[in-house]
Parts: C-alpha cells; sequence; structure tokens
C-alpha cells in the first residue's frame, strides 16, 4: 500500500522521541512577529488549472455513474508484464538521483520510520502474535523459522495471520524470514484469492524494504500461477518501484494494469501519485492522473492530498500547495502533521518564509504541535532564505519548549554556523552530537568541508575527510564535487586530480553536479575553451547540463580578456563571426564524429586538465577573445540552452549584464541585448530599452519585472539589481542606474542599507555602489536645506575586499574611493576600517552649500531620447532628489 505522504517530501523525521500532543506556549520568535488576524488557509490564491477541472470531473462522476457502469471485460491471463529494462531496478547507478548514494540526512529523515500506524482492521488471532514472538526469539536461522512456523501450523487462522507475520516481520528489517513464511504459507493455502491476498502482502513488505528485483520476482511468479492479476498485487508493485525511485518503471506498471483490464482503485491511485512524487516527476502530469482519478469516479482521500502535496515540495509549488490545502479543507479532508509539514517544506522551498511562519503558528489552532521536523522545515527554510538570525531564533524555541534536536536539526544548526564562519560554535555542535549519541553522516561532513574549504583552510579540511573515512562514513557524489571544487579553487589540482580518481575507484558516476563544479573551476582559471570542451564530453556521456552550468560559462566569457579589450578589437567579419559562433551552437562538428568511448574520454580529459594545471601549464590553454567574439558566444550559448530546453534564469541574465559591462563596445552590447529579446522580450526588452536611454512607458515594464524580482531570494534580487545598474553605469546610463538602485531601495532589496548617517554598500556592486552614492548625498543634501540638522558622523561603509587576493583590494571600495576623491567628497579612509570612509556632518554640510556641488551630484545619460527627459522631469524618485535649491 502507498505510504501517506511521500517519503522524500514528507518532512516526517523518523525520530525516536513521542510525538508531543499537548500546547505549548511559544515565548520567543512568535511573540516578536506581527501576527496576522487572517486565516491564510481561507484566500483566495492563483490555483492550477486541474483543480478546478478535478471538482467538476468529481460532479460529473458522481451524477453518472450508475449509468456509465458497463459489461464487465472478460479478463485473460495477462502475458508476463514488459516491463522497462531490468538494470532500471538492480543498478543503484542508473537509479534517479535522490537514491544514488546521495541522500542527506534531511531526506531520510523524511521517511516514515516509526511513524504512527494507521489503526487498520485486522483479522489476526492471538496466535499469530504468539507465533511471531517465537519466530522472532528462537528462529536463527531458516531452519528455525521454519520449525516455529510448523510448530504453530495447525492453529495458525489462514492467510489473515500469515499476513500478518509477513507484515510484522517486514517492520523488522527480517526479509529473509517473511520470505520463507510466504512460501511456507503458499504451499498449504489453495485458494487462489487467498493466495493473492498472500502475494500482494508480500511484494507490499519487500517493497518497503527496498527489495524490488525479488518484488518483481514474487508478482511475475504470481501472475504466472493465477493468483497475481488483481488490483492489490498491481498496486503493491507499483509502490515498490515508487519507494525505490523507478517511477517510470511504477508508471509502466499502472498503465499495464489497466491494459489488462483492472481498474485503479484508490490504493491504486494513491500508489502511483506518490511514485511521481519521490520521483521527480512534474506536476502537471500527476494532475492528469489525478484527473484521471476524479473522472473515474475515485475520491480523494488525506493520502492521496499529501501525496499531491509531495510533488509540490519536491518543486517548491507553494501555491500550488496552498490550493491542494484549500481543497482538502473545502472537501472536508482533515489535515494531520504530515500534511502540514509537507505544505511548509513547498512554501519554504519557494522562500515565502513569512507565510511558513504563519502556517507554523496556525497549526496550534487545529491541535496540531510543530514538532522537530516542522521546526527543522522552516529553519531550513530561513537559512537558505539568508535569514540566519530568524534560524538561530527558531533554533532557541526549539530548545525551550522541550523539543530535542535530531540529527537534521543539529545538521541545519551546523550548517548556519558554517555560512556565518562561526567554526568554533560549528565545532561545539558536532561536540554536542557525540554527546547526544547521535552519530555524524555524510550530511554532516559535507557542511563542514563545505565551509573549511570556503574558508581557505586546507589543512583542516584534508582532517576533516580523514576523520570521515576513520569514522567509515561513506563519501558521496556530492563529498567528492565539493573537496575536487574547493581544491581546485585553492589552486591544489593535484590534490583535486587524486580524489577524482578515487572517486572514479568508488564506482561513483559523475553527475551534473560534479560536471558543474569542475566547469565553474576552469572558468575562474581562465580556461573558458577547456570548459566548453567539458561541457562537450558531459552532454555526449548523457548527462544533462542544467542552468547553473551554462550560467557559469556565460559568466566566464570577458573575464579574461576585459582588461585588454578595446572598442577596435571588435572589427570581426561577418563570416569570422559565424566560425566564432559555431563553436558555442548546437550543431554537429567534426570531433564529436570521432568513434570513441566518451565515458573514458571524459574521465581522462578531467585528470588531463588538472595535470596540465598542477604542472603550470595553464597558461598554454587559455584563449582571449575579442569583445564580439564573446557576445557571439555568449549568444551561442544561450540558443544551446533554448535547444535544450534549459529555461535560462535570473542568474543568467545577470551573467549576460555582467559579460556586457566588462565589454567596451555599447554596439556588441546592444547588438546582444536585441538577440536575446528574441527569447524573452520582456526581460531582455527592458534590458536593451534602458540602455539606449529610453524610459517612458518602458519604465511600467520595468517596474513590473522589479516587483517579481522583489519576489526572488534575496541574494538573487541583489545580484539582478547590480548587474542591471553595472552595465547602465558602465555604459554611461548614470541617471537610469540611479533610478535603478532607487527603485531597489524603495523595494528593500539591500536591507538596512540607507539612513542619515550611514550608507551601507557591502551587499552592491560598483556601478550600483555609485549610483547609490549619489543618490544618498543629494538625499542627505534635502535634509539640509529643510533646515535640519545632520548627524554629527557620516559614514559609507563599502567592505574591505577581506576575500580578495590583495586584503582591502575589493572593488566597491576601490569604485567608491575613486568616485568620492572626483567629486571632492570630505571623506576620508578610517585607520581602523580601510572600508569605512567617514565625515563630520558640518564639513559635509559645508560642503552640500558650495555652488558647485548639486551640479556634481546630478546624474546624465549618455543616450536619452525627447520621451525620457519628460519621464526624468516627472519622477518622484529624481524631483524629491533636486528639488531644492543649488
Amino acid at each position: 500500500m502507498a505510504s501517506s505522504t511521500p517519503p522524500h517530501c514528507s518532512i516526517t523525521a523518523a525520530t525516536s522521541k513521542p510525538q508531543q500532543q499537548a500546547h505549548h506556549h511559544h515565548p520567543l520568535s512568535h511573540q516578536n512577529r506581527p501576527q496576522s488576524r487572517r486565516c491564510w488557509a481561507s484566500q483566495k490564491v492563483s490555483l492550477h488549472q486541474t483543480t478546478t477541472a478535478a471538482a467538476a470531473a468529481t460532479a460529473a462522476a458522481a451524477t453518472t455513474a450508475s449509468a456509465s457502469t458497463t459489461a464487465a471485460a472478460t479478463r485473460s491471463l495477462p502475458p508476463k508484464p514488459n516491463f522497462l529494462p531490468r538494470h532500471l531496478s538492480s543498478n543503484n547507478n542508473h537509479l534517479s538521483t535522490d537514491f544514488n548514494g546521495k541522500k542527506s540526512t534531511r531526506f531520510v529523515s523524511k521517511l516514515h520510520f516509526n511513524r504512527p500506524k494507521t489503526s487498520l482492521s485486522s483479522r489476526h488471532t492471538p496466535t499469530a502474535e504468539e507465533a511471531l514472538q517465537h519466530a522472532i526469539r528462537f528462529s536463527r536461522d531458516d531452519k528455525g523459522i521454519e520449525n516455529v512456523l510448523l510448530s504453530f501450523e495447525s492453529r495458525l487462522s489462514g492467510s489473515d495471520d500469515y499476513n500478518f507475520l509477513l507484515r510484522e516481520l517486514g517492520n523488522r528489517g527480517e526479509c529473509s524470514k517473511a520470505m520463507l513464511c510466504y512460501e511456507f504459507a503458499l504451499k498449504r493455502e489453495k485458494r487462489q484469492s487467498e493466495r493473492g491476498k498472500l502475494a500482494s502482502s508480500m511484494i507490499s513488505v519487500l517493497g518497503r524494504l527496498g527489495k524490488v528485483e525479488l518484488a518483481r520476482n514474487v508478482f511475475e511468479n504470481a501472475v504466472d500461477e493465477g493468483y497475481g492479476n488483481t488490483v492489490y498485487a498491481y498496486s503493491a508493485l507499483i509502490s515498490a518501484y515508487g519507494r525505490s525511485g523507478l517511477c517510470a518503471v511504477a508508471i509502466e506498471v499502472f498503465e499495464m494494469m489497466k491494459r489488462v483490464g483492472l481498474k485503479p482503485n484508490l490504493v491504486t491511485y494513491n500508489a502511483v501519485i506518490d511514485a511521481c512524487g519521490k520521483g521527480g516527476v512534474e506536476f502537471e502530469k500527476v494532475s492528469e492522473i489525478f484527473d484521471e482519478m476524479l473522472g473515474n469516479g475515485v475520491a480523494p482521500d488525506r493520502i492521496t492530498f499529501n501525496s499531491l502535496l509531495g510533488v509540490c515540495s519536491r518543486g517548491g509549488l507553494w501555491e500550488t500547495a496552498r490550493n491542494l490545502f484549500s481543497q482538502m479543507v473545502y472537501r472536508g479532508i482533515d489535515q494531520d502533521i504530515f500534511t502540514y509539514n509537507t505544505l511548509l517544506d513547498a512554501v519554504c522551498k519557494g522562500g515565502q518564509m513569512d507565510l511558513a511562519f504563519e502556517i507554523m503558528s496556525e497549526m496550534t489552532a487545529k491541535n496540531l504541535m510543530p514538532n522537530v521536523v516542522t521546526y527543522s522545515t522552516v529553519i531550513d527554510g530561513y537559512a537558505k532564505a539568508g535569514r540566519l538570525d530568524d534560524a538561530l531564533n527558531l533554533f532557541n524555541e526549539m530548545k525551550f519548549i522541550g523539543i530535542s534536536l535530531d540529527r537534521v536539526s543539529y545538521n541545519a544548526l551546523l550548517s548556519i554556523y558554517v555560512k556565518l564562519g562561526r567554526f568554533e560554535d560549528a565545532l561545539n555542535v558536532c561536540k554536542e552530537m557525540d554527546d547526544a549519541g547521535i552519530r555524524k553522516d555524510v550530511v554532516t561532513y559535507n557542511a563542514l568541508l563545505g565551509g573549511f574549504g570556503k574558508q581557505g583552510k586546507y589543512d583542516v579540511v584534508k582532517q576533516v575527510f580523514q576523520q570521515m573515512k576513520a569514522e567509515r562514513v561513506l563519501p558521496n557524489l556530492l563529498t567528492y564535487s565539493a573537496l575536487i571544487d574547493v581544491y581546485s579553487k585553492g589552486g591544489l589540482y593535484r590534490e583535486a586530480m587524486e580524489l577524482f580518481r578515487e572517486f572514479k575507484q568508488a564506482g561513483l558516476k559523475a553527475d551534473v553536479v560534479l560536471y558543474s563544479a569542475l566547469i565553474d573551476s576552469l572558468c575562474k582559471n581562465g580556461l573558458v575553451e577547456s570548459a566548453v570542451s567539458l561541457l562537450d564530453e558531459m552532454t555526449k556521456e548523457g548527462i544533462r547540463p542544467n542552468v547553473i552550468t551554462y550560467n557559469t560559462i556565460i559568466d566566464a566569457f570577458g573575464r579574461s580578456s576585459a582588461a585588454e579589450c578595446s572598442v577596435d578589437d571588435a572589427t570581426v567579419e561577418e563570416d569570422e563571426l559565424q566560425d566564432e559562433a559555431s563553436l558555442m551552437k548546437p550543431h554537429d562538428n567534426e570531433a564529436g564524429d570521432e568513434a570513441h568511448e566518451a565515458h573514458d574520454q571524459g574521465d581522462d580529459m578531467v585528470i588531463e586538465i588538472f595535470g596540465k594545471l598542477a604542472a603550470e601549464k595553464s597558461f598554454n590553454a587559455k584563449k582571449l577573445y575579442n569583445n564580439r567574439q564573446e557576445m557571439v558566444c555568449i549568444l551561442g550559448v544561450f540558443h544551446k540552452m533554448h535547444e535544450l530546453e534549459i529555461k535560462p534564469n535570473v542568474v543568467t541574465f545577470s551573467a549576460i549584464l555582467n559579460a556586457c559591462s566588462r565589454c567596451n563596445s555599447f554596439d556588441d552590447a546592444s547588438m546582444l541585448l536585441e538577440e536575446l529579446r528574441l527569447f524573452d522580450d520582456r526581460l531582455y526588452g527592458v534590458a536593451h530599452g534602458l540602455l539606449g536611454g529610453y524610459r517612458g512607458n518602458l519604465w511600467l515594464k520595468a517596474q513590473s519585472l522589479f516587483d517579481e524580482v522583489k519576489q526572488m531570494d534575496p541574494s538573487t534580487a541583489s545580484a539582478f539589481y547590480n548587474a542591471l545598474t553595472d552595465v547602465l553605469w558602465h555604459f554611461g546610463q548614470k541617471q537610469g542606474a540611479q533610478l535603478v538602485v532607487l527603485e531597489g531601495k524603495r523595494r528593500n532589496v539591500w536591507e538596512n542599507s540607507w539612513s542619515d548617517s550611514c550608507l551601507d554598500l557591502h551587499l552592491m556592486s560598483s556601478g550600483a555602489a555609485r549610483a547609490m552614492v549619489h543618490a544618498w548625498l543629494l538625499n542627505i543634501r534635502s535634509v539640509l536645506f529643510t533646515g535640519q540638522e545632520l548627524p554629527k558622523l557620516l559614514s559609507i561603509l563599502t567592505g574591505w575586499g577581506k576575500h580578495s587576493k590583495i586584503v582591502g583590494d575589493g572593488a566597491v571600495r576601490r569604485a567608491v574611493e575613486g568616485l568620492l576623491g572626483g567629486m571632492g567628497a570630505p571623506f576620508r579612509v578610517t585607520k581602523c576600517n580601510i572600508g569605512r570612509f567617514v565625515s563630520s556632518g558640518a564639513v559635509v554640510a559645508a560642503w552640500l552649500r558650495e555652488s558647485g556641488t548639486l551640479k556634481i551630484l546630478l546624474l546624465e545619460d549618455y543616450r536619452a531620447d525627447s520621451q525620457t527627459a519628460t519621464f526624468d522631469q516627472n519622477s518622484s524618485h529624481l524631483q524629491q532628489l533636486k528639488l531644492l535649491p543649488s
């Protein structure tokens, strides 16, 4: 039978601790947050179209059920099922990524170990329970279990007792004993219907234990013997494949079931929807199955909706998840802790943390006390959204109300401390885990390795990795990907090469994460051409690149040659441009026609690249592109993404604008954006228009775009604004850049960046920072001319480049220092913080009152049309900054 919530997203961590039912007061985080009195679940949201269709289908099915009844088809014994290739179910390397040795603690915590069992009507006798105890205590081998069964044979009451034994032995992980019990019962049961029940139970048990090949054999034997052609046997097999991540096979069994004339029931539909959730199937496909279910008159239950929520959870489809929750309320289906935890997971993955907190706060109103999984889910969401203080507050609250941390919680806490650079606290978490008897797992070590690696503590990284092996914690794909990335970026190429060899010896298969890390390392070392070649090998191996892979390559173009580029370099003939574009466009090339083993060649290429880097021969592989070649290559990458149906995201947009900012040719940058309008006219049309000096109606489109960006996580939103302002500032559209940063300020993209006494530019790019300095000084001037006194001390914080190759050589600090010096602004660098510029309010006030200061502070665009001039005259932002006398 399908589980009530998909393990990969139920967020119901299995703990040995009893579920807490009593209400507790939430003394910390909750009292400090504004509480909304409205019920979020009752609000109208943008619903998925399938839900309305589903409701209609249900109504139609209810009214026409009797009229649509047809004569039952004669069912003959079906041939042995023609499943997908057997290697899909026997070779772990072909499983979906969640089941390929990369299960995180968070993933494992969502499995249904120790979850409260639904009270089922059981018809087994007390003798069955007695036989179970003897089977556990006295059957140490195959002969022992057979003797126990023989001794109880005369008193066991048919298939009900044997099904009980199968289920309980399976719950204890006793696979071998369960199989022997099944075979024993099968020999003694002559009724085909009862034998079918035994087969269904055995398939279900094997599915829960991950023995999908054995489950398949039991099913096929049952079909061959004439008692396996039942809805329940098919449903159990569907669930077994789903639990092992083999969703495609599960769906094939589902379709075959219908082809042989069996009508799926509620158990079947729940099993296949659950399988889709575990297998990462798109919600559109799952909604088709749901619609079919409703159209066949099968009413969904809580298990159905929990599984549907799990599909949303995996993809972060928070709005669809809210709609499904509302459907549950509308249908009168009760929600349980697993419903809320799965909903919260979807909402958190969608970045809607305020909504998540609201949902969590309302759980107690339904007598549902948030448990360790609830807290872990929301804490993880806060951490990924960069709201680390909120995450730590929830941890404190969790401890205050007496919820013990489990491994998932500890790993989340450790990850937060690592992100904050608080490594002593992170190590204290490890010690606390040891004291609590919680064994560190691969997720724990991956967090430590990644954190120490980003800090350049390579000796510590090596020590932690050795400790990991000493404690018999097997490194997974993510471990090797992170370590290779750390060593490559740190210039430890020989160590990276040895790790890659160890990775291959461990029998692991490279995936998109590892290849993307390798490509990123090559790009950061200026080896863009080698990165493109590796990308080609990656696709030949059948590994599909993702948007991150392409974003890395797009961002790399221009970095190695930006300093040498000039406008004259862009004089390239059209046929040369076509040749250059062919390097990146989706056409076959001569090298691709060579017969070779892609897998081995890819590995050899990685080792060869690392060998060259280790031997300090990388300069021979570097290639400098001129401006237009870079733009054409980027366009080629974009074409390839479009061909593979890889949807570019805001990071792609930011990377493209960053490449434009490093280009000295306005025409080339404009040409690229113009070409990209064919793919996304709204996004690239706004950038192209602003770059060309157009505003007017275009600004309305820009503001709509800004509103959408505001819904994204803070780091993505700030990257968008930084990239857009950089390219505008770079090409002389400085007033446009200022309008963009003011929109960002209005939407609080850079949190707490602006006050009357301080301007914090830590999170801004050099273009955004310079535009913001002008706006801030104009604002201070407006304060001054309204008769108010300036604060005694004014500060501009830039960061001081502590992560730069040369400490204190931060790009923003240098840009702001040059800007202030060029304007003659009376700010100086402090001795204790070389990234902080200060001045007294009185000195700045005197400078702002000088006759020529306003002209210096007001920005202009190098390119503008008549509509733009009219727009700027009416712009509320600009008018507020320059309405006062000069």
